[in-house]
């Protein structure tokens, strides 16, 4: 139902550009026209390349006077304010008067973009204002591009085009964070630190609220029937007639009967259906007259307890999870949801990142195992070359890799994960047959339920992330570019059935940097991960990401993005930029959380 599938009842955030001019009466006349054309121009690309999470266009506002003072500099703002602006632009053709023009909202994100030219150099005023944001404390991204310009031109060169895009992105996610809520259901599983929710993190680096819902409110809304019921019927229904049960996987002792697996199906339905409705509500629950939770928790991002108070008990969240983050359910195609297995609530947030920057659905996934080379021709006689001559990584995890991860997706006739808008009614059932329902290993989950079975198809180019919390840092993100590879298939069986082989699989090898310390081998990147857990997105999305972590001040520990790529705010080169992963952490601890 398209009602239950919107999260953004207030709607989407906006862009604002502001186009800055002198005020000098004769320079204002001249440049009126080609500044307001720069602006328009900038709107035009950001709308032609942005997406908001639904598929429509960004909407971008340009303020409808040039601002050459303080006065209309005021006035600007307090129209973004009521258009509900997240992000801003400014744009200058020529020179103007910084302290008098500057934007001072240190929760906006914002980039400077002044028009190289020699005529009229709004490159001066770029470079004067960006030293004003600096010395006031409020970091921007300048803009400044490579090449001259003629005066005359009104076209956006393409390096300029890239970081207006780049930073649109990065800017859009910070802003979609911002007043929204983590939910999470349930507390710590199995001891992990990455449950524990800090509520400073959300608070001040996200701008997020959180929420807090017990296991046995599940349990209440499924025995009282707190959930559509017509839906319920559509979705069993649905869930017969396309997944696909795979071969149980315990001792013939240890299987339960066909009835109770059954009934495990009806109950992960219900889960589903009831997690979906605690993070964004449910206007037909006030129909059946329970009001209070048709409201819904306003979460973007939710988590699940799970092990192991609830899964000696009752079915795995492996169907809930797997089903709510893919790109597709019984509603038909629709945003992903983010839901992470164990609660792992820093893995969610990883996942939110990736897909607000992608708008691709996530794996999640543990990064469970390093094969050497040698290790991998010792156990199955084949030895690894090319791209999988230095070993590989093993990702796994029974619970939310979306189905999108099987890579039945395509692009001219490459694997490929889409947003949900390009995803075609074939492309979803073909990852659907793609991926088997296996009966979860009844010595892990005693309650039953069922876990997806899949291998996903190599050559897709994805980023492995996480945010880590340290003590006396703070957050942190890593990340690693690379791709997806398939193995051969009685090599993958081998390798696979030596671990947990009815759990989807995803065989990751990172993009090598000879001489880096940490990605010049695999196992280096193993070795330096920081926790059990990580995020898949599809896409070679590491620049973005380091992008967004500079705006909400979360230093980047490790990565293997080029440094041409890098875009952060240009105060962090006057924290040093012989080594610009210190001068990340210097800059992020010296300006503190975006949200303070």
């Amino acid at each position: 139902m398209k009602e239950l599938n919107h999260r953004y009842a207030g709607g989407f955030p906006k862009i604002g550009i502001r186009p800055i001019i002198d005020r000098r009466k004769l320079v204002k006349a001249a440049l009126k026209g080609m500044t307001m054309a720069l602006a328009h121009e900038a709107a035009s690309v950001l709308t032609a390349s942005v997406r908001n999470p639904d598929g429509t266009p960004v909407e971008v506002v340009v303020f409808e006077t040039c601002i050459s003072g303080m006065a209309e500099a005021a006035r600007c703002a307090e129209t973004f304010r009521k258009e509900g602006v997240g992000v801003i632009v400014t744009v200058a053709s020529g020179w103007c008067y910084p302290l008098e023009t500057i934007e001072t909202d240190p929760t906006l994100p914002h980039a400077v973009w002044g028009f190289n030219g020699t005529e009229r150099p709004g490159a001066v005023y770029l470079a004067a204002l960006h030293a004003a944001h600096n010395q006031k404390g409020l970091p921007v991204f300048k803009i400044y591009g490579r090449h001259i310009q003629d005066q005359e031109e009104r076209n956006i060169p393409e390096d300029v085009r890239d970081k207006l895009v780049r930073f649109a992105r990065a800017g859009m996610a910070a802003a979609l964070l911002r007043g929204k809520s983590y939910l999470s259901i349930g507390s710590v599983s199995m001891g992990i630190a990455g449950c524990v929710v800090n509520e400073d993190f959300y608070q001040r680096y996200l701008g997020m609220k959180n929420a807090y819902v017990d296991m046995t409110e599940v349990v209440r809304r499924m025995d009282l029937g707190i959930f559509d019921p017509d839906e319920f019927e559509t979705a069993l229904a649905w869930v017969k007639r396309y997944c696909r049960e795979g071969e149980d996987p315990n001792a013939e002792q240890d299987r339960i009967d066909p009835e109770r697996k059954e009934a495990n199906w009806a109950a992960s339905v219900k889960m589903a259906l009831i997690v979906r409705d605690l993070m964004i509500g449910n206007p037909k629950l006030a129909a059946l007259g329970y009001e209070e939770e048709s409201y819904g928790y306003n979460a973007i991002a939710s988590g699940f307890q799970g092990q192991r108070e609830w899964t000696d008990h009752y079915p795995s969240a492996d169907v809930l999870e797997a089903i709510l983050c893919s790109s597709f359910d019984w509603n038909g195609i629709r945003e992903p949801f983010t839901v992470a297995t164990e609660n792992d609530n820093l893995n969610a947030v990883t996942m939110l990142f990736n897909h607000y920057l992608s708008h691709t659905a996530q794996i999640f996934a543990d990064v469970r195992a390093y094969w050497s080379p040698e290790a991998v021709e010792r156990v199955t006689g084949w030895k690894p070359e090319e791209k999988l001559a230095g070993g590989f990584i093993h990702l796994i995890n029974s619970g939310p890799a979306a189905l999108d991860g099987t890579g039945e997706q395509s692009r001219e006739g490459r694997p490929v994960m889409k947003p949900h808008w390009e995803i075609t009614k074939e492309e979803a059932e073909a990852c659907l047959s793609a991926t088997l329902w296996r009966p979860v290993y009844m010595d892990q989950f005693a309650g039953g339920g069922y876990s997806t079975d899949f291998q996903t198809k190599g050559g897709m180019p994805v980023t492995m992330s996480r945010i880590n919390l340290v003590d006396g840092v703070g957050p942190v993100l890593q990340l690693a570019e690379g791709w997806t590879a398939e193995l051969p298939p009685d090599v993958h069986d081998m390798l696979d059935r030596r671990t947990t082989p009815a759990w989807p699989t995803t065989w990751f090898v990172p993009d090598l940097i000879p001489g880096d310390p940490v990605f010049d081998d695999v196992y280096s990147v193993m070795e330096n991960w920081g926790s059990n857990h990580c995020a898949v997105s599809y896409g070679h999305i590491g620049a973005d990401l380091i992008t967004l972590a500079s705006m909400l001040r979360i230093p980047v520990n490790m990565h293997n993005v080029g440094i041409k790529r890098l875009f952060r705010p240009s105060a962090w080169s006057a924290f040093g930029t012989k080594d610009p992963e210190d001068a990340d952490f210097r800059a992020c601890s010296a300006y503190g959380p975006l949200y303070k």
